[in-house]
């Protein structure tokens, strides 16, 4: 989606000059609202302070550059103890974890998954569980979290 595409180049320098990973980008229409959200992430944890840090930087710059054509709320959070992976970085960050992984379809009578995180690659992961590995296509899956709690 070009939102996010050129929201993240404008965000990822902005949370670098203040110490934080960009972690997600999200722009979603949410009952009569337009939202814009970005999540944040740092070594030892993300504060309110923190996110108001980034969204008063970030926030004149996307009014600057005006490439989204509607009214949106702008919403700065952090990543949270339970995250949604999405990239190839997150899921090498957390090769080793225990994640939920919700299916399309089911795989052996089962439409979701609780596990380790063995490996990925472009086509599939590979979740330790129940003391045996399963190969997912990464085309089966349809969301993955991880609980840091």
């Amino acid at each position: 989606m070009r939102i996010v595409s050129e929201t993240e180049k404008i965000a990822l320098p902005i949370a670098e000059q203040l110490g934080l990973e960009l972690w997600d980008i999200e722009f979603k229409k949410e009952g009569p609202d337009h939202v814009l959200r970005l999540y944040i992430d740092k070594e030892g944890g993300v504060g309110i302070d923190d996110c108001e840090a980034f969204s008063r930087r970030l926030d004149p710059v996307l009014d600057e550059k005006d490439f989204i054509d509607c009214s949106y709320l702008l919403e700065v959070s952090s990543a949270g103890l339970i995250r949604e992976l999405k990239k190839d970085e997150h899921f090498r960050r957390f090769t080793g974890y225990n994640i939920s992984m919700k299916l399309f379809r089911p795989v052996d009578g089962e439409k979701s998954l609780y596990g380790r995180l063995v490996a990925f690659d472009d086509a599939f992961f590979t979740v330790e569980t129940e003391g045996r590995e399963c190969r997912i296509s990464r085309g089966d899956v349809s969301k993955v979290t991880v609980d840091l709690i």
